[in-house]
């Protein structure tokens, strides 16, 4: 039993680094009600000045679909950098997006874990292949993202993040 446990893990493993092309987190995505708050009290814990926050891109620039159709989904972000990890929270407004339908179901938390990718289309097709399908994807000034339904298997959503 164990021996087959193990192999799991290890073709698990394999699987999702030759899905990505890379293990390393980039970030970690948390959704809550009030940036300003949240931000001061995470500021606050680790003894750092606190962010500012930032609107995500309009939706003529970001592009942002959801679930397939056009959303015009915008969200507050602020980040901390930790070293080799960044912490985004995350503060969405009112439109559909996945931001506001997990704060929605879930309440405050984590949203998602980040790994930044090269050939964004080739890992969104070879993820979905992998019935993990596409919830959201656009733009930002330098690049793109796209969020991933991998709840299921993961436990938390993938964000892909391709850099121009």
């Amino acid at each position: 039993m164990y021996a087959r446990t193990l192999t799991n893990v290890r073709e698990r493993s394999a699987m999702s680094t030759d899905l990505l092309g890379t293990r390393a987190i980039a970030q970690i995505g948390i959704l809550v009600h009030d940036i300003e708050k949240t931000s001061q009290t995470y500021a606050d814990f680790f003894g750092v000045e606190k962010p500012k926050w930032s609107w995500t891109d309009p939706a003529d620039k970001a592009l942002t679909e959801y679930r397939g159709s056009r959303s015009e989904a915008r969200a507050k972000l602020a980040f901390f950098d930790m070293g080799s990890l960044q912490l985004e929270l995350i503060e969405p407004d009112r439109e559909p997006s996945t931001w506001r339908e997990s704060l929605d179901r879930d309440g405050e938390g984590v949203h998602h874990i980040a790994f930044v990718i090269k050939g964004m289309k080739e890992k969104i097709t070879l993820l979905e292949r992998n019935g993990m399908p596409l919830l959201q994807k656009g733009e930002y000034t330098g690049g793109r993202y796209a969020y991933m339904d991998t709840f299921k298997d993961l436990k938390v959503l993938v964000e892909l993040l391709e850099n121009d």
